[in-house]
């Protein structure tokens, strides 16, 4: 077999490292920077977040804020990390946070103390008005626009996301309050969250709100029922006001919802939207939020399982 000559090697070489960089190229890779930041310390604990931002930032941009979930026991702030890509190419700064898990090796379940349960959300809440504060302390070296914070999140940091909203930023928290009380956020995006009280929301506490619910999950009810489904008289019974109920109380009072229904799908649902729906978050994010069109939308997502209409007030068989 003949040797090829060496300029013919070195041109093949040259040839396939180029042809490497043009794929690449066209794969759209991330473009942007990130930074890990301790944005707090408490019980001994750093709070670290990921942010990432455009390479060249043009005056303050929207920030989008991620809460993993895991049933305040589990989960990991890198769970956002590709969702956070993927907004810094819209033009925005996205930080996907980590936050106290409370409920760490312990139930999160019905035999679970209510008291516990309402803890863990207290304090996940806290931890994310702290991440704001940090934001909003830094908002000319970050490049954050402290009027377009918004804030998202997947199950339990769905539910965390939804109290922190419209819970009054003057309550919640433990000692005094993180944010000024005048606070409010541009809009929220939830996969698969519940809140504990829907008198919180009101006209003047609702903001653009984006939800995300499979009509059978059993962990976080679709409509209103009990977490988990618990028994009345278990030591965890707790009532959760679901995607369904939250959008029908934000549309009741005039504001702007979009439920995005997945009938027959179970909380499975709380994982998948950041992925499979992105192109709804981003147009949501621009017309309701950053434009402030008002929008007011229902819509079903038939699965393999779903053989009839969703059932707003129970799960399903």
């Amino acid at each position: 077999m003949k040797k090829l000559p060496q300029f013919h090697f070195l041109l093949i070489i040259s040839i396939l490292v180029s042809f490497s960089s043009f794929a690449t190229y066209y794969q759209k890779p991330f473009e942007g920077d990130s930074v890990t930041i301790t944005y707090a310390k408490k019980d001994g604990e750093e709070l670290k977040m990921d942010v990432f931002s455009p390479k060249r930032p043009s005056g303050k941009l929207p920030l989008v804020i991620f809460l993993h979930g895991g049933g305040f026991s589990g989960g990991n702030r890198k769970g956002g990390t590709e969702f956070c890509k993927e907004l810094v190419k819209e033009g925005y700064v996205a930080a996907t946070i980590s936050y106290r898990l409370y409920m760490k090796g312990k139930s999160f379940s019905c035999d679970q103390q209510l008291g516990e349960k309402v803890k863990a959300i207290q304090m996940a809440s806290n931890d994310l008005r702290s991440s704001v504060k940090y934001f909003i302390d830094h908002q000319d070296e970050l490049s954050i626009d402290p009027e377009k914070i918004i804030i998202s999140g997947s199950s339990a940091g769905a539910e965390t996301i939804l109290q922190s909203a419209f819970w009054p930023m003057d309550k919640m928290d433990f000692d005094e309050p993180v944010l000024d009380k005048s606070f409010k956020f541009a809009g929220l995006i939830s996969f698969a969250g519940a809140v504990m009280d829907l008198n919180l929301i009101n006209e003047n506490s609702t903001i653009p709100t984006l939800l995300f619910h499979g009509t059978c999950d059993n962990l976080v009810p679709y409509a209103t029922a009990a977490h988990h489904y618990c028994e009345w008289d278990a030591p965890g019974w707790l009532m959760l006001f679901g995607s369904y109920s939250i959008a029908e109380k934000v549309k009741q009072i005039g504001g702007s919802v979009e439920l995005y229904t997945f009938c027959g799908a179970g909380h499975e649902i709380a994982g998948s939207p950041k992925t499979q729906n992105l192109e709804e978050i981003k147009s949501f994010i621009k017309k309701a939020i950053l434009n402030g069109q008002k929008v007011q939308g229902y819509f079903i997502i038939p699965t393999k399982n779903c053989n009839s209409k969703p059932i707003p007030n129970g799960i399903c068989e």
